[in-house]
């Protein structure tokens, strides 16, 4: 499996929105190697980052601006659905048995929910909002989407073992096609080796070492 080491900030970091400070990203790894086993269609350079400071695990995703599609009929599930976004999968064991989906679009909006094997999702179960925090903002040509999970909320669902957490990292890209319909093009860090597109599989799933 793949690996991406999370490295530990000390906890004064923290700004008021409970995300960090713009500056404490630049010690985090930056992740990069993501891709498109199913389409032709290029896509522009996807940056991934993640820390934690033993109480909080913060993510950012940076991505170009220009390719950004938002599906602004309403803010239900279904119109993330049809938008950008960045996705953050946790799997409790291998058999994803659970595991917990956070598909984020680049308005901040959330899509969680709870998932079983063969696209058993129940919507109907939430991140507790105390546990979670989304924050988008721009830095010249890019757009920022960045957050914190709680290590607490982790521990809770057990997707913390030997300070190893299971995780999926994904991007959804919405392109007009010709008949003027936006579709996905659907990009991966891990290349879960399908025929067709699928995140909902073992295989898709790295993991974060929390570095100490």
């Amino acid at each position: 499996m793949k690996e991406y080491q999370v490295l530990l900030i000390d906890k004064n970091n923290k700004s008021d929105n409970k995300t960090i400070a713009n500056s404490v990203w630049e010690k985090a790894n930056c992740l990069t190697d993501f891709c498109s086993p199913w389409s032709d269609n290029l896509f522009s350079k996807i940056e991934f980052r993640a820390l934690w400071d033993l109480d909080n695990l913060y993510f950012n995703f940076r991505i170009k601006k220009s390719d950004v599609y938002i599906d602004k009929t309403d803010d239900s599930f279904d119109s993330i659905g049809n938008s950008d976004r960045v996705e953050l999968f946790f799997r409790s064991n291998e058999l994803l048995s659970p595991y917990y989906c956070l598909e984020i679009d680049t308005e901040g909006r959330i899509m969680d929910f709870e998932a079983y094997p063969d696209w058993n999702f129940d919507f109907n179960w939430k991140w507790p909002k105390k546990d979670i925090t989304v924050v988008t903002s721009t830095d010249g040509d890019v757009l920022i989407v960045e957050g914190r999970i709680s290590i607490e909320s982790l521990n809770m669902l057990q997707l913390i073992k030997n300070d190893t957490i299971e995780t999926g990292v994904y991007r959804a890209k919405f392109s007009k096609a010709d008949n003027d319909q936006y579709v996905p093009t659907w990009i991966s860090w891990v290349n879960p080796n399908t025929e067709k597109p699928n995140f909902h599989i073992a295989s898709s799933f790295g993991k974060f070492i929390l570095m100490r």
